[in-house]
């Protein structure tokens, strides 16, 4: 009889056990995370057969505009875990504040952050695109508000994502190391493919914006201007630059083959008065703690990103993620930098 593999639901088993925090409850939870994603995963698949492509015709609360899709992936999100009775809350990247579990349904333990569709900018061009998630204690036996969300990162008792790409891989810590599934259509099932991700410590890949290195402040440029000299510059190697125009794409590919990913604070960001691009809750963390679990660093340049107490909801931070010996570089010029960051 031929092995199948192992589905996610044995992986979260399993761990559990090898690690003495078996919880049915968080399993039951992860599956329900799980078929969310599948139920994306066929949507992004279909594209304009399922007539989710194009403008929703309407801004979120970050005053960005949605796809329709980025609509869709909320709602399908939340009819796929509001019943369960096993959430306290839900607080997501499109809604101005967090979504309370109905009064008809139970109440559980947990609280999900979430961004449904990372990469909405790509849809249209059947590009890379991702959902971003992140899974808190509830400690309290009251109905949540927004500030029962607000907990540094390394509160994360799990964090993940699903690519949407030409396979769909969902990606998660529980902070024990990070492993990979594959979707097998034909099953309908995650299966175990990468047991054990490790980022290199060292590169010769970066992802960042470029269309903004006008904007950028000095220990970007510095990296970059290095990186770009190539065999001739102090590096001494020869530098790729890869942008997937989705944090999930670029941070997915850092996690296979090593790189560092900046969406860093520029002068263009500081004139806006914002503290950054990228959402604390919904991205920075989840991410930040998936990068460090795999052996690489999350940082926004002056804090390791897990260490922030949030203030809000949409919280913005800069962010630096990779290979460690890249972060601890960009890092460093950071310090030398001082008041020009």
């Amino acid at each position: 009889m031929t092995q199948r593999g192992t589905t996610l639901t044995q992986y979260i088993i399993e761990q559990g056990r090898l690690h003495n925090t078996s919880r049915g409850a968080f399993t039951a939870l992860l599956n329900d995370v799980a078929t969310a994603c599948k139920r994306l995963s066929n949507l992004v698949r279909l594209g304009e057969l399922a007539g989710v492509l194009g403008a929703a015709g309407q801004e979120n609360v970050q005053g960005e505009d949605q796809k329709k899709l980025d609509v869709i992936a909320n709602e399908v999100f939340i009819e796929s875990l509001e019943r369960s009775g096993l959430l306290a809350g839900i607080a997501s990247e499109e809604m101005d504040a967090h979504y309370p579990i109905p009064a008809a349904y139970p109440r559980g333990d947990y609280l999900l952050a979430f961004d449904p569709l990372d990469g909405s900018s790509n849809i249209d061009v059947n590009g890379a695109t991702g959902t971003i998630f992140s899974i808190t204690h509830h400690r309290d036996a009251s109905a949540p508000g927004d500030a029962d969300f607000l907990q540094a990162g390394r509160e994360q008792v799990c964090a993940g994502y699903c690519l949407y790409s030409s396979a769909s891989m969902m990606v998660i810590t529980t902070g024990h190391g990070v492993a990979g599934f594959t979707l097998d259509n034909s099953v309908g099932e995650f299966i175990l493919t990468h047991p054990d991700i490790k980022v290199p410590r060292q590169t010769t890949e970066y992802a960042i914006n470029s269309a903004y290195a006008r904007h950028w402040l000095a220990p970007e440029k510095r990296y970059v201007q290095e990186c770009n000299a190539g065999v001739d510059g102090p590096r001494g190697q020869n530098f790729n630059m890869r942008w997937a125009g989705s944090m999930v794409g670029d941070v997915h590919r850092i996690l296979c083959r090593g790189g560092v990913f900046m969406y860093p604070m520029d002068a263009r960001l500081k004139a806006d008065g914002k503290a950054g691009k990228l959402r604390l809750l919904y991205e920075a963390n989840p991410m930040g703690m998936l990068m460090e679990q795999a052996g690489g660093m999350a940082h926004t340049g002056t804090q390791p990103i897990l260490d922030i107490q949030p203030d809000a909801l949409h919280q913005r931070v800069p962010v630096i993620m990779g290979s460690a010996d890249e972060v601890e570089r960009l890092v460093q010029y950071h310090r030398e930098a001082g008041n020009d960051t």
